[in-house]
C-alpha cells in the first residue's frame, strides 16, 4: 500500500509499515544466524555484553562472522578487523544505490545509512529506485532478529557443546549461502573462477602464515578479481 505523499516530486512512496511487513519473513532466519554468532562469540570468552554491542553497532553478519572466524582460528585483532572491513566493502555500491532514499543533514544521512543492509535494499528497490519506507521499514525486523538472536545466543552460550547442536556449521553455511548467490548471478562464470583462486590462495598460505592472514589474502584476491 502506498501513501499519497511524494518524496521525489511525483512518485508515490511506500509506507514504513509496508517495509516492516515486507521484512517480517526475514526475522526468524536472521535471528537464527544471530543466535549462532552470539554462541560463537561467547565461546571465545567475549562474555554476554560484547557480542550484543557489536551486533548493534556493526550490524553486519558477514563482517562479524569474518572477524570471529579469524579470532577463532587464532588470528590477531589486525587481521580480524581487516577481514571484517573487506567483507563490508560491498556497502559502498549499496550505499550509493540507497543514498537518494535518505534525508536531512549530512549527519542524519550518515546515521540513516547505518540501517542500510543487503536485503532491505533489494526489498526497497522498485521502479528503478529505492523507496524510503520499504528500505527502512524492512530493516526493523532484521535488526530485531539479529540483535535479539545475538542476545539469546550470547546469554545461553554452549561453550564446547556448540558442535553438538550444529551451531558450528552455521558460520560456514552462512558464507556458502552468500557464495551460492554470487555464483548464480549474471557473472557466475567469473565468480566461480575468482572463488576457486581465493580458495587456493587460502589453502596454500594456511601452513605458512599466521591465522587470519589467509582469509585476508583470499578476500583481497577475490575483490581484485571481481573488479576487473
Amino acid at each position: 500500500m502506498r501513501n499519497p505523499r511524494h518524496s521525489d516530486g511525483g512518485t508515490d512512496e511506500y509506507t514504513f509499515g509496508d517495509g516492516i511487513r515486507a521484512g517480517l519473513p526475514l526475522l526468524l532466519p536472521v535471528a537464527i544466524v544471530g543466535l549462532s554468532f552470539g554462541v560463537l562469540a561467547r565461546s571465545l570468552d567475549w562474555g554476554v555484553v560484547a557480542p550484543i554491542v557489536m551486533s548493534i553497532i556493526v550490524y553486519s553478519g558477514s563482517a562479524q562472522f569474518a572477524s570471529v572466524g579469524v579470532l577463532a582460528a587464532g588470528g590477531g585483532i589486525g587481521p580480524a578487523i581487516t577481514a571484517a572491513t573487506l567483507a563490508n566493502l560491498r556497502f559502498l555500491p549499496l550505499g550509493l544505490i540507497a543514498a537518494p532514499a535518505t534525508r536531512g543533514s549530512a549527519l542524519r544521512r550518515v546515521l540513516e545509512g547505518q540501517a542500510v543492509v543487503d536485503a532491505s535494499v533489494l526489498i526497497g528497490l522498485r521502479d528503478g529506485r529505492v523507496h524510503r519506507g520499504l528500505l527502512f521499514g524492512a530493516t526493523v525486523p532484521q535488526f530485531v532478529g539479529w540483535v535479539g538472536g545475538t542476545a539469546i545466543g550470547a546469554s545461553v552460550g554452549l561453550g564446547t557443546d556448540a558442535d553438538k547442536f550444529g551451531i558450528d556449521v552455521v558460520f560456514p553455511a552462512f558464507f556458502l549461502v552468500l557464495l551460492a548467490a554470487e555464483l548464480r548471478s549474471e557473472r557466475g562464470a567469473s565468480a566461480r573462477r575468482v572463488a576457486l583462486v581465493g580458495a587456493l590462495i587460502a589453502l596454500v598460505l594456511t601452513p605458512f602464515v599466521p591465522p587470519g592472514i589467509p582469509v585476508v589474502a583470499a578476500t583481497l584476491a577475490a575483490l581484485a578479481g571481481m573488479t576487473r
